[in-house]
């Protein structure tokens, strides 16, 4: 709802929650649902294990778009390979119609020192890899 805060104002917010212009819905009750003339958007993908991005793939209906979001960097499942947008990615490449875009620091839009954050660990985390080799370190 924070996105939502910030682009509308209360009036407004609350008239299209109401009038389910702009429904908010957690990811485990997409299950069965045919989304038509639609625009849906899954924010903070990352966490969606492989079975949940598949289903939430398939909920595409007539008439409507899709928007994926997430940053492969702050995955929080326990194997990391078992992220549904990175293996969406992988399934997905050169399919078509669907489009993706990878967004670097450069991208970031909040306090300054975020793009720092994110530069520092992607430094950090490289040199761990090239330190221990690939899949040896934490």
């Amino acid at each position: 709802h924070d996105a939502l805060q910030d682009l509308l104002d209360p009036r407004t917010r609350v008239r299209w929650l109401e009038s389910e212009v702009v429904e908010v819905c957690p990811l485990a009750y997409m299950r069965g649902r045919t989304l038509n003339q639609a625009f849906v958007i899954l924010d903070e993908a990352q966490n969606t294990t492989r079975e949940q991005m598949k289903m939430f793939l398939t909920r595409l209906g007539e008439g409507s778009r899709m928007v994926i979001t997430g940053d492969p960097t702050q995955i929080d499942l326990p194997r990391k390979r078992d992220s549904g947008l990175i293996h969406a990615l992988k399934v997905l490449d050169g399919v078509s119609m669907v489009g993706t875009a990878r967004l670097t620091a450069a991208d970031v839009v909040r306090h300054p020192i975020v793009a720092a954050v994110v530069d520092a660990y992607a430094r950090f985390e490289e040199a761990q890899h090239d330190a221990t080799g690939p899949g040896q370190g934490s």
